[in-house]
């Protein structure tokens, strides 16, 4: 499950624009960023998408997205004009389609066609009324099928979208605006023309004055969602609290914390359930495989962890005006890769909850360097002294954060196997990662 959030600039420090997202999948389930520039394309031309294939357009814009390693579409991305969009898992009463768009296929299909947040509204809105949704958005369940939910923003505006099939509503975000994995709009600005009509003639309500959208339109059977409703409650309450002050480093703790009181104290994560930063255990399914957040100021600058556990990760940036990712980052697939920044971390993760107590402390000491980065990249973009010059310093900067957490990662990893353990963790939950770990050839 994953959780989305915006500021907008009514609501931050500096008067930006900040996105931000966790994106929870199957905890073998790598995610990487692939960076696309500007194309112009042939009228004959066809996207082929995770299942099904759409007509393209004579043009697609520079993106850098957020991929689980086996799909066409992402999780969640960023493109040339500063248009971010991230996207939920949500379950509705009406049935999904064994196959159509995912709702990772339609955020990358607005990022690489639209300017503005309105455009990308309306790019899926189009895309989602002509071909549909559906298919598994899972790597190991095939049965595993939901609609979809986003929040698409630009530096200047946002839009809530949730869809139920190929109906949908939209809200437009006022100031910040969070969601997770079931809806929340109930007073919307645009919807399909027969929502209501839809829900009364099959018996989701009696009329139109009895019509909700929450209430029509979500799947009344428990999910592994059923907690959305405190997951976002929680993330709500912890930016109002510092609305007008909301910077990076805000939403870098926001999509750090565990527990319902934000606190990230004696915190366990063989029994951890449904937080904001997800983990694997034996109440959840799915951990965070991957953390972005956005700042669009007059610079845009986009925060990867490009790893799972933003707990023990390190935010890093990136940043599109031709620049693209960095020539040492290697895309993770399928199986462990030592190569690959996902999985290299990975090693590392998965040797600390062995003992999160004792460990996780070890890392995150290594990791205060991370406000630093942040403090250089403000530098950077307050004393260039022509586009080419700030480039080339971005570029460099890129590079050079990335190649910091491999020198790091490899002396933590070596730390941390060296670390004796002083906490027992269940045996079970330990046999579950060791069974995960060697089905991808994982050796600890």
């Amino acid at each position: 499950m994953c959780d989305t959030i915006v500021a907008l600039g009514n609501s931050t420090e500096d008067g930006t624009t900040i996105f931000a997202k966790n994106s929870d999948r199957e905890p073998n389930e790598a995610q990487g960023l692939i960076y696309i520039p500007r194309k112009d394309h042939n009228k004959s031309e066809i996207v082929k998408c995770t299942y099904i294939e759409v007509p393209q357009v004579p043009q697609t814009y520079e993106v850098l997205l957020s991929v689980p390693y086996w799909m066409w579409g992402a999780e969640m991305g960023v493109n040339e004009w500063g248009v971010c969009i991230g996207n939920e898992a949500v379950f509705s009463k009406i049935p999904y389609n064994d196959t159509g768009l995912l709702g990772m296929d339609l955020l990358r299909l607005a990022l690489e066609r639209s300017k503005t947040a309105d455009e990308a509204l309306n790019t899926i809105i189009s895309l989602l009324e002509k071909f549909g949704q559906g298919g598994s958005g899972s790597v190991i369940d095939p049965t595993y099928k939901y609609h979809n939910s986003f929040i698409i923003t630009d530096p200047k505006k946002a839009w809530v979208l949730e869809t139920a099939g190929k109906l949908w509503v939209a809200e437009k975000v006022k100031d910040i605006r969070t969601i997770s994995n079931g809806y929340t709009i109930e007073k919307w600005d645009k919807a399909s023309p027969n929502i209501i009509e839809y829900a009364i003639e099959h018996n989701f309500c009696e009329s139109k004055d009895e019509f909700n959208f929450i209430k029509c339109y979500s799947d009344p059977v428990p999910t592994v969602a059923s907690n959305c409703e405190a997951r976002q409650k929680n993330t709500t309450e912890f930016l109002l609290d510092k609305k007008g002050t909301i910077n990076v480093e805000t939403m870098m703790k926001l999509l750090r914390t565990h527990s319902n009181n934000n606190s990230n104290k004696e915190f366990n994560p063989a029994k951890a359930t449904m937080q904001i930063c997800m983990h694997y255990s034996v109440n959840s399914l799915s951990q965070t495989v991957n953390s972005m957040i956005s700042h669009l100021g007059d610079v845009h600058t986009h925060w990867f962890t490009c790893t799972s556990a933003p707990c023990i990760g390190l935010f890093k940036p990136f940043f599109l005006r031709n620049i693209g990712l960095p020539k040492d980052y290697n895309f993770p697939n399928k199986n462990y890769d030592p190569n690959s920044l996902w999985w290299k971390h990975e090693k590392l993760h998965r040797l600390v909850l062995k003992d999160y107590t004792t460990r996780a402390s070890i890392v995150q000491n290594y990791y205060k360097f991370e406000k630093t980065l942040v403090s250089k990249n403000n530098q950077i973009i307050k004393t260039y002294n022509n586009e080419q010059e700030l480039n080339k310093n971005l570029e460099n900067f890129s590079t050079i954060s990335l190649l910091m957490q491999n020198i790091i990662l490899d002396l933590l990893i070596h730390k941390i196997s060296k670390t004796p353990v002083k906490n027992k963790v269940s045996k079970i939950y330990l046999k579950k990662w060791d069974k995960l770990s060697k089905s991808i050839g994982l050796k600890l």
